[in-house]
């Protein structure tokens, strides 16, 4: 019988889980599993404002968290998906030269290719503003900040989750500079009265400056301007006002949405090819309440083992299981010393129970450390052995045409 391939593109969270979930449901000798990535090494994304403040964090090479698994890593950039010819088209990276293209055929795709960043559509937001929502665009911005002088000032735009932990996070790390946050609507205004309150006094404490329900129109090399007309000045100014979609989606006959997610059924599967499974930012899942899932490692993780149990168990001829993908709470560090874990209800709504402080601070250590152990660990204790791949499921073999 010819092994079952399997590709994941994509080795955030999610694409990383599921592929180790999957090396761990199926027997090795009857599928072909291959995690395409452009980076040899698993990148914290939930981290990216330590980093940007000038942390180190722990090396965590693909070749270790994947060692003995029969997962392959192929170093690549995707370039396109033609879900129809059910092919990947690839770019090799880490070479000397140009790398050489691929196109490389599945049995099964797992969409994995998450976000980056979310200009807008705003004015100047690509020439002059930093992100942080990738380790090259974090390292840009820690770059630049080791360089300014005392004094000079930091505007943080977007008052979201990824705002508040970048503004406080550098306000600690860099006590010289005069750091401000401008956020749409009032500061933390999504959480409890506890939660917004406990935000306010660490924003009085690390001396940053909230401009509240101020939308920014314009960002210049100086500093942003507001819809109102109120100019900001600053020496750097960092955008985490949302995330978008890899566009590579959009541009294949997979069915998205208008903001380019494509459309899954509750287990993870493509509701437009069926051999093509969606998880993480890239999808679009709905939650309790028929309401979309959030853009977050809290929803990808189960969304990666839904759609890897899913797989597997269509390959081995079992019960599909259902996660349950529902919130519990929002975990949001504010510097080192400091942090607010915001309980929700299941559709993501703040309720007053929040913890707040020290405590709450090494909660949100904990919880990113057993994001990062859970992508080595993809089926968290749970026991038993590989299944065997039923004979007769849709079987290819393992081709890969050169194309350039």
């Amino acid at each position: 019988m010819q092994q079952h391939r399997i590709i994941v593109i994509g080795a955030g969270y999610t694409g990383a889980i599921a592929a180790g979930r999957l090396a761990k449901r199926l027997h090795r000798d009857d599928v072909a599993i291959t995690l395409v990535n452009p980076e040899p090494d698993f990148v914290e994304r939930v981290r990216m404002h330590q980093l940007t403040a000038g942390q180190d964090l722990k090396a965590r090479p693909f070749s270790e968290m994947f060692a003995g698994t029969g997962v392959e890593l192929k170093l690549a950039r995707v370039t396109a998906v033609d879900a129809d010819r059910k092919t990947v088209a690839v770019t090799a990276v880490g070479q000397a030269g140009p790398g050489e293209d691929e196109e490389l055929e599945y049995d099964t795709l797992v969409y994995a290719l998450g976000s980056g960043w979310n200009t807008g559509g705003v004015p100047g937001v690509a020439e002059h503003a930093h992100q942080i929502a990738s380790r090259p665009g974090a390292l840009r911005l820690r770059e630049r900040l080791a360089a300014l002088g005392a004094g000079e000032t930091v505007v943080v735009v977007g008052g979201g989750l990824t705002g508040l932990e970048a503004a406080t996070e550098i306000a600690e790390s860099r006590p010289d500079l005069d750091i401000a946050l401008a956020a749409r609507g009032g500061l933390g205004d999504w959480l409890s009265p506890k939660g917004r309150d406990h935000v306010r006094k660490v924003f009085g404490k690390l001396g940053i400056t909230a401009y509240e329900q101020a939308a920014v129109a314009e960002v210049r090399a100086d500093g942003v301007t507001t819809t109102d007309g109120t100019t900001i000045p600053a020496a750097v100014t960092v955008w985490t006002t949302g995330f978008a979609v890899h566009p590579i989606a959009r541009a294949s006959t997979l069915e998205v949405t208008d903001s380019g997610q494509i459309v899954v059924d509750r287990t993870m599967r493509s509701v437009s090819h069926p051999d093509v499974y969606a998880v993480g930012d890239a999808a679009m899942a709905m939650g309790p309440g028929d309401k979309p899932l959030r853009m977050s490692c809290a929803t990808g993780t189960p969304m990666a083992w839904q759609a890897a149990d899913a797989i597997a168990a269509r390959l081995t001829g079992g019960k599909i299981p259902k996660t349950l993908l529902r919130y519990f709470n929002q975990c949001i560090s504010l510097g080192r010393k400091e942090g607010l874990i915001q309980y929700v209800t299941a559709d993501d709504r703040a309720v007053r129970a929040a913890l707040t402080g020290r405590f709450a601070a090494l909660y949100k250590e904990v919880i990113c450390k057993g994001a990062a152990w859970s992508v080595a660990n993809p089926l968290l204790g749970m026991p038993g052995r590989p299944r065997r791949v039923v004979q007769g499921q849709p079987q290819a073999s393992a081709a890969v045409r050169t194309t350039a």
